[in-house]
């Protein structure tokens, strides 16, 4: 197959749990490239989507067997970029926390809070590297979120507009007194692997926003307080959200 030209790919995906391929890829090629900040968590497929060419990649590898605090997120970006991504789109599989963000829901959230530790989160890790003070008072680029909510205008999809992002460190889910917190510090949603992602975006100077697949009530948010999440729920619940994803793409790529 021929070589795919830098600058012919009009969107990146990464895909979070539950969302290791993209079936909507056709003509597909693989590239594994090697950064110099490391491998990326697993190769990059890149293929045609709505008459685009659209590169996937799987955030926790196509196995699921790279946990979120051990993520090389600025490999996964570099490895991205350099395929030619300049704007990415994040699917990250979510709990619901407030009222609006019940199970099933596809969300775009607008801001976020990070509770992650320990993670390299920036560009300016290694010494001698330049050091950035990007602006990040809007940590999803609004232009790309008012295109995904167009975009899903236009499909007759469901999507909540706004909300705020909790990151937490995982892989553990979390406790009812984290979920209580995070609620009164007002996080819409809760997921592990939000950041250091989105702000590493942003120093790579990619358009980057987040649309939120909710698979469970956090700890506590639900109706049933005590109810336990199980990994069979999730998927069920990731699987029936993510059949809006098809036409959103679709009606995101035809305006791309």
């Amino acid at each position: 197959m021929n070589s795919i030209a830098h600058d012919a790919i009009a969107l990146a995906i990464i895909g979070g749990t539950g969302l290791y391929k993209l079936a909507e890829l056709h003509d597909v090629e693989t590239r594994q490239p090697v950064t110099r900040y490391g491998a990326p968590s697993g190769p990059i497929r890149i293929g045609t989507l709505a008459g685009r060419r659209v590169a996937f990649l799987a955030r926790h590898g196509e196995g699921h067997s790279v946990p979120p605090h051990k993520i090389n997120y600025r490999a996964n970006l570099a490895a991205l970029e350099a395929v030619g991504a300049r704007r990415v789109l994040a699917l990250n599989t979510v709990g619901g926390i407030t009222a609006h963000y019940g199970p099933r829901t596809l969300g775009c959230p607008e801001q976020i809070i990070d509770y992650t530790w320990g993670r390299i989160s920036t560009l300016c890790e290694e010494e001698g590297t330049d050091v950035l003070h990007v602006d990040f008072g809007d940590p999803y680029t609004p232009a790309l979120r008012a295109e995904i909510l167009a975009a899903a205008s236009r499909a007759g999809v469901a999507v909540v507009d706004g909300g705020c992002y909790g990151a937490t460190q995982g892989p553990r889910l979390e406790t009812k007194a984290e979920i209580a917190r995070m609620r009164r510090d007002g996080c819409d949603l809760v997921g592990m692997t939000g950041m250091p992602e989105a702000g590493l975006a942003r120093e790579f100077g990619l358009d980057y926003a987040c649309l939120a697949i909710v698979a469970n009530w956090a700890a506590g948010a639900g109706p049933d307080p005590d109810e336990q999440i199980t990994l069979q729920e999730v998927l069920a619940n990731v699987e029936a959200a993510g059949a809006g994803l098809g036409p959103l793409l679709h009606a995101l790529l035809a305006e791309a």
